[in-house]
């Protein structure tokens, strides 16, 4: 007859294992929960652009608009906003904090005066942009929604986010301005285009390869990182302390 064959033996231990079992476990899960927690050696990131190609077009267009202000890039609506009542208003202050715009215009002391969301390839969902134009309106925030292929015009975007009524010199000078801007740019990507043509001339073996098919592989690679959005929420906004 063995020790655990006696039925009394198996109900008094079972107890008592059961507990030793349950210790062990939470003291596995313990660091499991720890080590994920542990600030690695060899981050698993990798860095990619913070706009898209649509993006890039309208934040390159606003700056050129508001060039006497700061165009800020996918800044969550708590940077610019305080709850009024610290009990009633936190619970939605902290569900804000992953909602951002696009851009956001303010002026050189940090003041912002409009923000501007640009849609990706599934569009701004309706309740998302309902949330961000009833937030931004009570606050006195002009809110619009642009794409690269319809521009407003500086002076109906600089006259809703900024009150001016710009004089017919003040938007012939601008226009002049805004076409040197392009023309120089349209000469810089011609340079561009002519030194990396000349460079593919150099190498033209390179375009030989297995697995080449534009000559320049960079360039499918370059597709991937073009993302729809940037961050979703805000680094801070992380639960827990980093060990």
């Amino acid at each position: 007859m063995t020790f655990l064959s006696e039925p009394w033996l198996l109900a008094l231990l079972a107890p008592a294992l059961l507990g030793v079992g349950a210790l062990l476990y939470r003291a596995w899960d313990a660091r499991k929960t720890k080590a994920r927690r542990r600030i690695p050696k060899q981050w698993p990131l990798d860095t990619r652009a913070i706009a898209n190609t649509e993006e890039l077009q309208v934040w390159h267009w606003l700056g050129r608009a508001f060039y006497d202000h700061h165009v800020m890039i996918k800044l969550p609506v708590t940077r610019f906003t305080l709850p009024r009542d610290r009990e009633e208003g936190m619970e939605w202050y902290r569900l804000l904090g992953g909602v951002y715009s696009t851009f956001t215009i303010c002026k050189t002391d940090g003041r912002v005066v409009g923000c501007v969301d640009v849609p990706g390839r599934a569009g701004i969902p309706r309740s998302t942009r309902q949330i961000k134009h009833s937030l931004l309106t009570q606050c006195g925030l002009p809110y619009w929604v642009v794409r690269s292929s319809n521009l407003p015009t500086v002076s109906e975007i600089r006259a809703e986010f900024l009150g001016e009524t710009p004089t017919a010199q003040t938007l012939r000078e601008r226009e002049q301005e805004e076409r040197a801007i392009i023309a120089a740019q349209a000469n810089l990507r011609s340079a561009i285009t002519r030194q990396r043509n000349n460079r593919q001339s150099d190498f033209s073996p390179l375009s030989t390869w297995p697995g080449s098919t534009t000559g320049d592989s960079r360039v499918s690679d370059l597709g991937s990182q073009w993302q729809d959005n940037s961050f979703l929420v805000p680094l801070d906004s992380r639960k827990g302390d980093l060990l």
